[in-house]
């Protein structure tokens, strides 16, 4: 009679451990599942590339001098925007234009080219105006290709994205995210693009997604989707303006 109540016990406790750890394995999965939502609801792709933008801002402020370096103001001159750190940020940028859609596929295809030529160049050249002093000298500023004019495109591109987060966070009920990308293309890119291109962007305005659709593509809500829009409005300014003036102190002008 013990013996057999000792066998129930042990095959009692064995199923009651084995009962455990099976609510253990489904707690710990469901306590992962949680917190890669929350990873996810944390690190959206908008907020990686506002915060990419915020260090590449920070970058170009100028920094204090060490004791021993103070001069006659005490700051340092920034030696320059890093190809490397910039390609590194423009590379997130890609995903807002896949979250337009059809529309800006052609914007998508040139803007992520010519992140990928820099991202090449990045590895013989350490800034910016290391590039286009390299095509001032060889007078390729311009020319189809060179890093200037892939410089000048992906500029358009970080500029056209900001243009429509403006205009984005202008829309209601009755000013649709097709008239805030409209308006900003316009504004932006299509003085540069051939009439064929600004047609086909013009006519896949109508694929655009509605502000709804979009705010789930980039995992946000109303109150985040503003904060981080108006972030990386405010982080990209200083570095579009940094690299307009790399052209026009070299008397290089800004209608091509």
């Amino acid at each position: 009679m013990i013996q057999q109540e000792e066998e129930v016990f042990k095959v009692f406790a064995t199923v009651s451990a084995k009962l455990y750890n099976e609510e253990e394995d489904t707690r710990d999965k469901s306590n992962m599942e949680k917190d890669m939502i929350e990873d996810a609801r944390f690190n959206t792709p908008l907020l990686v590339i506002t915060e990419a933008f915020e260090d590449l801002a920070d970058s170009l402020k100028p920094r204090r001098q060490k004791r021993s370096e103070i001069g006659q103001n005490g700051v340092v001159s920034n030696e320059g925007l890093r190809l490397d750190a910039f390609c590194s940020a423009c590379t997130h940028v890609s995903v807002l234009f896949g979250c337009l859609g059809f529309a800006f596929k052609f914007a998508e295809m040139e803007y992520v080219s010519k992140v990928r030529d820099l991202e090449e160049a990045s590895k013989t050249f350490d800034t910016l105006h290391n590039i286009i002093d390299l095509d001032v000298m060889n007078q390729t500023v311009k020319t189809q290709g060179s890093y200037s004019r892939n410089l000048r495109r992906v500029r358009l591109g970080l500029d056209l994205i900001r243009a429509i987060f403006e205009q984005f966070l202008m829309t209601n009920e009755y000013y649709s995210l097709k008239d805030a990308a409209t308006k900003a293309y316009t504004q932006v890119c299509a003085p540069f693009h051939t009439w064929a291109v600004r047609t086909a962007v013009y006519a896949g305005m109508y694929t655009l997604p509605t502000r709804d659709q979009l705010l789930l593509r980039l995992n946000e809500t109303d109150q985040s989707v503003e904060k981080n829009m108006r972030r990386y409005m405010e982080a990209s300014r200083p570095i579009i303006e940094y690299i307009d003036k790399l052209y026009t102190d070299r008397n290089i002008k800004l209608d091509w």
